[in-house]
């Protein structure tokens, strides 16, 4: 009878004894029968229904919390990661732009965590996906350039992403997942066959692939000036006029007797003209042809592509993704060719925002990411899916068109696209939500990368780390949950190319972000915020200026990086310097020399990896047809 009951018995007169059986307070009593009538038991009784009501309070309260940091309940979360291509941290409405609409992407925000220092490893696209597919800096698996070739150049090309590179996909895929890219790839196709895919998504983790395997480019819509080389492509347009020229003259000289040239002279210079030409227009003639294609796995479905559809394709294949993989968890990476040039955008959004288009095409962006958290509630994923955001690098400022601008605003942040070490370049916006799990309306202003999405996934999913190289991202989640305070990033280091331009130091003890700046570009013209008189910024040579001692800036004061800071007016500016120097030297000495993926031999075209969906040269073929795209 030591259960807790409750004993009541007659006694004389009329009158009861109350007895409470219980072993709460001695549970090794023998006799644990307390009369309720004598005043040490009634004090007993008073102990025990306090604690018993106060532990039942405990309970109730712990069964009736949210189920806010339930991870273990969530063994493998859905992930959807979103990327935009060249869109400017200025862009976005939760980052401060008040004209451009961004309601989808603002919810994200809302509903999670924003980012406020979230940066990428480079400023242009090849490199900076290849850090955040592998979670390490782009020079240490080769993806960042010696020479002025900073990108991959044609799906033709040899260089990319190498095999022995292990991304998050291929890591998630061993874990189970099902593992989709949709979208730009950018990352190279072929390394010595037409049909090898060394560098393909489903080399590197993806079980299935939609898009374009280069990046969208202004060649592509047959309506807007030729984009890429545009530079080259003049010379090598004039160098051929004066050859002809000199050709034609020397011809008519022979003919008139006026110039004593022979005819095989004559025949020599018309066959190196002919020959010239056909060198080079073979491949930047038909850009349309060998780079803007789209692809499911490995068919080319489209060459060239149809731009009209593409977006409504893209979107209806990462909605149909989520609807066909919901009964399992799944990776969906989906890499926006919004909104790079030459921006394409459906009519249903034309000329609808304040921004030109530009505007227009920022905000079917933001009604696309809307259609992938509507088919994500629809299948009731919202509450086991981590969705991410973010850009691969800032906006691209120098990208105009007469008095249209078609690229992206950085905000308050100095430079854009291209600049190793200006913020606008490097920093992006950066917002993850997962509801009861992260808190929303967090906003943190720690130093964080693109790198870190790497670890990040991996650990949620169950997966490790290569232990056999160096992974520079960090696991997000303590800081995303608020179990630690500062980042674990001490040290960022920021590069152009191969070349280092700048390094941060979070120096965490005070709050202070210093930033050394050893190599700035020289914007042209004089006093103005970017490269206009070259469309780039380099990253070495006579474009470029060299800092002894470096220009330093805090961040936390100056997050424009509009007043540098000396000895004279920084008491600390030495020890500074001297300690990013140091950092430096320590991780450079983590570098090992890997094959150049971007050198000049592995970016130029060949036309044996061309990939084709014909008999080469004539690659032409439309598989989509007319596709049913309505209600999209």
């Amino acid at each position: 009878m030591c259960r807790g009951d409750l004993v009541i018995t007659a006694g004389a007169w009329g009158s009861y004894k109350v007895k409470i059986c219980t072993t709460f307070l001695f549970p090794q009593a023998k006799n644990c029968c307390f009369d309720l009538n004598t005043p040490n038991a009634k004090m007993i009784w008073q102990l025990t229904s306090y604690w018993t009501s106060l532990v039942t309070s405990v309970i109730f309260g712990l069964l009736l919390q949210p189920p806010l940091a339930q991870l273990s309940t969530i063994t493998q979360p859905n992930f959807v990661l979103l990327m935009a291509d060249d869109l400017g941290i200025g862009d976005v409405g939760c980052y401060g732009n008040d004209t451009v609409r961004t309601p989808n992407i603002d919810r994200l925000a809302k509903e999670g965590v924003k980012l406020t220092q979230h940066i990428a490893a480079a400023p242009l696209c090849t490199p900076s996906r290849a850090a955040f597919l592998t979670g390490r800096y782009p020079l240490r698996s080769g993806m960042d350039a010696i020479n002025n070739y900073r990108v991959i150049f044609w799906n033709g090309g040899s260089g990319g992403l190498p095999p022995n590179e292990t991304t998050f996909a291929k890591i998630l895929q061993q874990q189970g997942y099902s593992t989709g890219l949709i979208g730009k790839w950018h990352q190279g196709v072929n390394c010595e066959s037409r049909n090898d895919h060394c560098h393909h998504p489903l080399n590197h983790g993806f079980d299935y692939f939609y898009g374009m395997p280069f990046t969208l480019i202004s060649d592509c819509q047959t309506t807007e000036a030729p984009e890429m080389d545009r530079v080259f492509r003049r010379k090598l347009w004039l160098y051929t006029q004066m050859i002809c020229l000199f050709t034609l003259t020397a011809a008519l000289g022979r003919i008139t007797g006026l110039i004593p040239v022979h005819w095989k002279t004559l025949t020599c210079l018309a066959g190196f003209s002919l020959l010239f030409f056909v060198s080079w227009f073979s491949s930047y003639g038909f850009v349309r042809y060998w780079n803007c294609i789209m692809m499911r796995n490995h068919e080319i479905t489209e060459q060239p592509m149809v731009t009209e559809r593409t977006t409504s394709l893209i979107l209806r294949e990462s909605i149909a993704f989520i609807e066909r993989n919901k009964h399992k968890p799944f990776l969906l990476f989906l890499s926006f060719l919004h909104s790079h040039t030459p921006l394409l955008t459906t009519e249903k959004f034309l000329g609808k925002s304040s921004h030109g288009l530009y505007g227009d095409n920022v905000e079917e962006m933001d009604w696309m990411v809307g259609q992938v958290l509507d088919a994500i509630d629809k299948e009731d994923l919202k509450s086991t899916t981590l969705v991410y955001f973010a850009s691969d690098h800032g906006g691209w400022l120098e990208r105009q068109e007469d008095t249209r601008q078609l690229g992206g605003w950085n905000g308050i942040y100095r430079g854009g696209k291209a600049m190793g070490g200006w913020e606008g370049g490097i920093r992006v916006p950066g917002i993850l939500r997962w509801p009861g799990v992260l808190p929303a309306g967090t906003v943190i202003n720690e130093p964080t990368s693109l790198m870190d999405i790497y670890p990040t996934v991996t650990h949620l999913a169950g997966g490790v780390v290569p232990q056999d190289r160096v992974i520079d991202g960090r696991d997000l989640m303590p800081l995303l949950q608020g179990r630690v305070e500062h980042s674990e990033h001490e040290f960022l280091f920021h590069y152009c190319g191969v070349h280092l331009h700048a390094a941060r130091w979070h120096q965490k003890d005070s709050g202070a972000i210093w930033k050394a700046h050893y190599v700035t570009p020289k914007f042209r013209p004089l006093g103005a915020g970017a490269c206009y008189d070259r469309g780039f910024c380099p990253c070495f040579g006579e474009g470029v200026t060299q800092h002894e001692p470096p220009l330093l800036f805090d961040l936390s004061r100056d997050p424009s990086e509009a007043k540098p800071l000396s000895a004279d007016t920084e008491p600390v500016f030495d020890t500074v310097v001297e300690r990013i120097g140091r950092a430096i030297e320590e991780h450079r000495r983590t570098l090992t020399p890997v094959p150049e993926q971007l050198s000049l031999y592995n970016v130029i075209w060949k036309p044996w990896l061309q990939p084709c969906c014909g008999t080469f040269p004539f690659c032409w073929c439309d598989k989509e047809g007319d596709s049913e795209l309505a209600d999209l």
